[in-house]
């Protein structure tokens, strides 16, 4: 799990002023419920005409923290916390709960540029740690009827299992009409191929779970909503998703790659040391593509895809 998911407007940078100093403290919250299962960009809306669709109701907690070494160098720490239910109709069937931390960043930020006024661009790197348990278990129906303990679904756990690092990077640029251009890329790159962990799956090169790669790139324009000091509206797009396999290492094991392209409107409002951003996200475009062993068995599987996010964060700057 990767803080930026949670992200909201400025996701950390601030234009139009002096450069931030001291610590600033981040907690922000994303919930969404997939439900909209695809096969490529293609809904299987079969699935919820026969009710056999999987519903994954996710709540992610964001807690980060950045401190200002300089007005260009800042480091940066964020833990996610994960609360998530899986309805799973097939065997072992029932409602898979996980709940518990995720993996760890820890990492530095350094803006390119000396004015703190404005266009600038940061570039970012953090390790991530696997601090997440990656083989959570819930109580489940098996085949026969009985209960049993089951490892809950690769989607819900809060961990992957793997060490890894982040690169990031932020800018804005203002244009006439007070208006501010805005984009954020994120990837998290993730060396280790499988982590062991069974998936319980049949299917040939499907036995254990993968470690993926996850990527996130956003942009867009921003500006002051008239008579209302303090509160900026922003409009713009957003790709997130998985992908078929990792920049480095294999891509071995089991994992659903794909992506989700979003309109991403929200509302930001400062008031002195307070930040506030909303945002909601609304996919335009679902793509479960073909993963490694879709490929080595000749299949495509499917994906549960959410319509929209919600997302919220607060900032306070000490």
């Amino acid at each position: 799990m990767i803080g930026a998911l949670c992200g909201g407007a400025t996701e950390g940078i601030l234009p139009g002023g002096s450069a931030p100093r001291g610590i600033e403290l981040t907690i922000s919250y994303r919930h969404q419920t997939s439900f909209r299962h695809f096969v490529g960009t293609v809904e299987q809306k079969q699935r919820e005409i026969l009710g056999t669709q999987i519903f994954n109701h996710y709540h992610l907690f964001d807690i980060a923290v950045a401190y200002h070494l300089t007005p260009r160098w800042t480091l940066t720490g964020s833990l996610p916390i994960l609360s998530a239910d899986r309805d799973q109709l097939y065997p072992p069937r029932g409602v898979y709960s996980v709940d518990g931390i995720g993996d760890m960043t820890l990492g530095s930020r350094y803006l390119l540029f000396r004015q703190e006024s404005g266009g600038n661009v940061s570039l970012g790197f953090s390790l991530k740690f696997p601090t997440g348990k990656d083989n959570a278990t819930s109580v489940a129906v098996a085949a026969n009827g009985q209960n049993v303990i089951a490892t809950a679904d690769q989607s819900i756990q809060a961990g992957d299992g793997g060490f890894g690092f982040v690169l990031e990077s932020q800018a804005y640029q203002p244009v006439p009409g007070r208006n501010m251009l805005y984009f954020s890329g994120t990837w998290l790159f993730n060396p280790r191929n499988t982590n062991g962990v069974p998936t319980f799956r049949t299917r040939r090169y499907e036995e254990v779970m993968s470690v993926a790669d996850q990527y996130l790139f956003r942009g867009g324009i921003s500006r002051p909503v008239p008579k209302l000091h303090g509160l900026v509206a922003s409009f713009g797009g957003r790709i997130e998703g998985v992908p078929v396999r990792d920049a480095f290492g294999r891509s071995d094991g089991f994992r659903r790659p794909g992506y989700a392209i979003s309109l991403d409107p929200g509302l930001l409002f400062l008031h002195g040391r307070h930040i506030v951003s909303f945002n909601i996200p609304w996919a335009v475009q679902r793509n479960r593509r073909r993963s490694t062993s879709d490929i080595l068995n000749n299949t495509h599987g499917d994906a549960a895809f959410a319509d929209y996010a919600l997302l919220l964060s607060y900032t306070r700057r000490f």
